[in-house]
């Protein structure tokens, strides 16, 4: 029942949260749908933090992506040991920079003075499930190696089968639990999407291609 409820119902429930407050947001406070920056408050942790944290989590995911869009090539593409040792490698290479670096954002807000104040309930919950999420990650590449690979005969069907309205559990029912709350904390990440600074993946400045140049006045002393 547990499994039913965890990869059967919640993934939909996850869903269909993160689509509705998405357009309730959108349509309501269109403005808001942004990381709402702290850089000019605190910048030198800020770059440490988010640069390594973005170059990282972004191949990371299109990782995840083509082994789910596209399971055939992926699979073809790890059919020699030599590109799934490279792959596997570079995975965990990530996801260690991914960890350092949400380190990083969550010693700056906890440390700073100047971070603190303006850091909201829904900013720790977020640092916090991003941090489980990248850790978890991590664990799962380190000990149960060659995930890559695995991930197409596990995570794939169940995904796929959730998009065909037919969730088959099993899939996931006899996954380690690593696997499991790894899973898990994923669609978590979609529920907190349309309530935290994490919305900003869907704000595309497409408008900022044919606006004029703007002048930025920098106040020192």
């Amino acid at each position: 029942m547990t499994d039913l409820i965890l990869f059967g119902v919640l993934p939909y429930i996850a869903v269909t949260v993160a689509v509705c407050g998405i357009v309730y947001r959108y349509s309501s406070d269109r403005y808001s749908l942004s990381s709402q920056s702290s850089q000019f408050l605190e910048s030198r942790m800020l770059f440490w933090g988010t640069v390594p944290w973005h170059y990282t989590i972004v191949p990371i995911l299109f990782a995840h992506l083509l082994a789910f869009l596209v399971p055939t090539a992926w699979g073809t593409l790890l059919g020699r040991p030599l590109r799934l040792y490279l792959v596997e490698i570079s995975g965990m290479a990530l996801g260690l920079v991914a960890v350092v670096a949400m380190v990083v954002l969550i010693v700056r807000r906890s440390s700073n003075q100047r971070i603190t104040p303006v850091t909201t309930v829904i900013d720790w919950v977020l640092l916090a499930v991003l941090l489980l999420q990248v850790a978890t990650g991590v664990y799962i590449a380190v000990t149960l190696r060659w995930g890559s690979l695995w991930y197409l005969h596990t995570a794939t069907p169940w995904l796929w089968s959730l998009v065909q309205l037919d969730p088959q559990v099993a899939y996931m029912a006899v996954m380690p639990v690593v696997v499991k709350v790894h899973a898990v904390n994923a669609f978590l990440l979609l529920v907190l999407l349309p309530f935290s600074r994490l919305i900003h993946m869907i704000s595309v400045p497409l408008a900022y291609l044919g606006r004029s140049a703007q002048v930025v006045v920098w106040y020192r002393r």
